[in-house]
């Protein structure tokens, strides 16, 4: 009688936390239903509004890689018969062009359903890792890790709670990713493949991640840096130390890249069997690395390159390049245990130093900022720098007007604006790592720091 009554009393607990598990859910899936439903609507309206068309031919919001223009220029010569790639139009990948063969009258729903598809992703992404982040804490408590004076710096699971939603209320009503969408920019796509490898990568799916993150590369190249935080991320799910001299972390880095390399292989060979061509390969990523269109947009190398002399350009384009894969090593050395907070430094880093970007690249990776809600009290700038970034994106549209249609300024203008904006970003950037590295370093030396001499001592970033 006892064994079964202690049987009902486990069965009554575990419907009771499941029970409470679901109401919980059911409390959290409400609010980002209703944030779902109200950027769709806002989409659906400037879709139907006079503004679409405006907004689909600004150089910030699309690129000659992304613009919908140039995709409805490949559909119409691929019905023709005749190689999209032919001429220097299009520059997507074959996978965009054949899905949107089927879905082009479908279009402005496919970029809607894109982006709530994206802040889905986001949203379940953050939720696990920040169960991750919670356990990790409470071992690190366990062992002893943390200074005794640093309480008031550990993350509660009040505090945690309403981040995933703030990250995908922030991807989806962030006007920049608003934009985007309207414009039916293919931008948006890249955000969703990068955001499912994101997701893959912190459920701890191997396969998924080399998928997803193959898909990504794939599209725009860019994202191969993401390799090294997705597989830091991967190893410490795993409790794989990062040794040079461990068997084990040989292995495990081999299988990851054998996957990731397969995925890279089978796609680049499924659109070849589309096209029966390898047009695609210098239309695309040579298009990417050489730079040959200079469209003013957002990025740092159109108007250098406008300037240059064409024999010095070869050179230029190298250095330019380099720096979005330069410091992927550097960081993964330092931010080798904190790979999530690798991951979002290195979209930054890819935004800035691309050759095409536009504001949905910054969209991306601004979604991720809500994350670092706890390193407030450590950021130096960032009222500055988020009202440098508001102004450029206000001035932006001003000074195109008046370099363009009124005349009254040239492209020194427009440009100047890009490189204040850019740098907004890079302090954005440095200003969230030096927080980051700060609180890392008070975790573990305490907040009140003193000298040998019992002086007060202030930290330094070296």
């Amino acid at each position: 009688a006892k064994r079964d009554a202690r049987a009902r009393s486990k069965n009554y607990n575990s419907h009771e936390h499941t029970r409470a598990g679901s109401t919980c859910a059911v409390k959290m899936a409400a609010p980002l239903v209703l944030a779902l439903l109200v950027a769709v609507t806002v989409r659906a309206l400037l879709f139907r509004s006079s503004l679409a068309e405006f907004i689909s031919e600004r150089v910030e919001v699309v690129s000659p890689l992304n613009s919908w223009k140039r995709v409805v220029e490949g559909l119409a010569l691929l019905d023709l018969g005749v190689s999209p790639y032919a001429g220097d139009l299009f520059h997507e990948t074959p996978l965009i062009i054949y899905l949107f063969h089927f879905l082009i009258d479908y279009a402005e729903l496919v970029f809607m359903i894109t982006d709530a598809l994206t802040a889905i992703a986001l949203y379940l992404a953050v939720q696990d890792f920040n169960k991750a982040m919670f356990k990790k804490q409470k071992l690190h408590l366990e062992l002893n890790k943390y200074a005794p004076d640093t309480t008031e710096l550990l993350l509660t699971p009040l505090e945690m709670y309403h981040i995933p939603l703030k990250v995908a209320v922030f991807y989806l009503l962030n006007p920049y990713t608003v934009l985007t969408c309207v414009a039916k920019s293919t931008c948006a796509i890249n955000n969703t493949i990068i955001t499912f490898f994101i997701l893959a990568t912190v459920k701890g799916s191997v396969f998924l991640s080399a998928i997803f993150l193959a898909l990504a590369t794939f599209q725009s190249l860019y994202p191969l840096t993401l390799f090294a935080p997705a597989l830091l991320y991967l190893l410490q799910r795993e409790y794989i130390p990062v040794k040079l001299k461990s068997q084990s972390f040989w292995i495990y880095t081999s299988q990851y890249s054998v996957m990731y390399l397969g995925s890279l292989g089978v796609l680049v060979c499924l659109c070849f069997f589309l096209l029966h061509s390898w047009d695609f390969i210098p239309s695309v990523y040579s298009f990417i690395l050489s730079v040959p269109d200079l469209t003013p947009n957002i990025g740092l190398f159109w108007y250098f390159f406008a300037e240059m002399f064409e024999h010095f350009s070869l050179f230029f384009v190298c250095v330019f390049q380099i720096n979005v894969f330069f410091y992927t090593i550097p960081l993964a050395v330092k931010l080798k245990e904190h790979p999530m907070f690798l991951m979002f430094v290195q979209l930054a880093i890819i935004c800035i130093f691309k050759s095409y970007p536009t504001v949905g690249d910054v969209s991306l990776y601004m979604a991720f900022l809500p994350m670092w809600s706890h390193l407030h009290r450590f950021l130096r700038n960032i009222f500055i720098v988020s009202c440098v970034l508001v102004v450029c994106s206000l001035l932006f549209p001003v000074l195109w007007h008046l370099w363009i249609y009124a005349g009254s300024a040239n492209s020194n203008f427009y440009y100047a604006i890009t490189l204040s904006f850019n740098v907004g970003q890079i302090l954005l950037i440095a200003d969230y790592f030096y927080a980051y590295l700060r609180r890392e370093y008070h975790l573990s030396h305490g907040l009140c720091l003193r000298r040998k001499d019992g002086t007060e001592a202030t930290l330094v970033l070296k």
